[in-house]
């Protein structure tokens, strides 16, 4: 296994610590659905990652890049998918109540992260163009599995970190502020990332 761990970390934490449409949502999850929530869309973000190592160690995703069309149809996919997600927080935010994380309307589901996560764009070619660059000379399933569970560790550690302090902060500030807010404010990260990701 010929993996250059050394020079997948400096470009793995860019992108993992930076916050995206995977950041967004386990914040919004977090604080919608509680220690669940959060678990849940960590838990969905992590098997989309896994997702991508499959698919590249498989050479499905070089196929799907080879297509012009096809990826350009996975792309106006992945955009309305995180449009959708991105109004139905917006959504949320404006109905928040004084009922706590109890009341919520919808918390992020498992299958919501990662199907966000599997239909992003960037994710994909983040996968294709630079994880490759890692996984050795013959790259293969197993190697891509290896590096995208450093991948889910770090993503892991961080967001758990950043959300435990955005729960924390609940119980000294106004929870439905709070949730309204985050909620709104989510939700226009998740439209800006979408349509961001239509230009090339």
């Amino acid at each position: 296994m010929d993996i250059n761990f050394l020079g997948f970390m400096p470009a793995l934490l860019p992108v993992a610590l930076s916050p995206g449409a995977s950041f967004t949502l386990v914040m919004s999850g977090a604080l919608a659905g509680g220690q669940r929530g959060l678990f849940r869309t960590l838990v969905g973000t992590a098997l989309g990652i896994y997702t991508h190592a499959v698919l590249i160690g498989l050479g499905i995703t070089a196929v799907l890049i080879s297509s012009p069309e096809t990826f350009a149809v996975l792309n106006v996919f992945g955009t309305a998918y995180l449009l959708w997600l991105g109004v139905m927080l917006i959504r949320n935010g404006i109905r928040a109540n004084p009922g706590g994380f109890a009341d919520a309307k919808h918390s992020v589901t498992l299958r919501e992260a990662w199907i966000a996560n599997v239909l992003n764009p960037k994710a994909i070619i983040f996968y294709l163009t630079v994880v490759s660059q890692f996984a050795g000379i013959q790259g293969g399933v197993c190697n891509y599995l290896t590096l995208a569970s450093v991948h889910v560790v770090v993503m892991c550690i961080w967001l758990y970190a950043v959300s435990q302090t955005l729960i924390f902060s609940v119980k000294k500030a106004n929870p439905t502020m709070l949730k309204k807010y985050v909620n709104i404010a989510g939700g226009m990260l998740l439209i800006v990332f979408s349509l961001h990701s239509l230009i090339p």
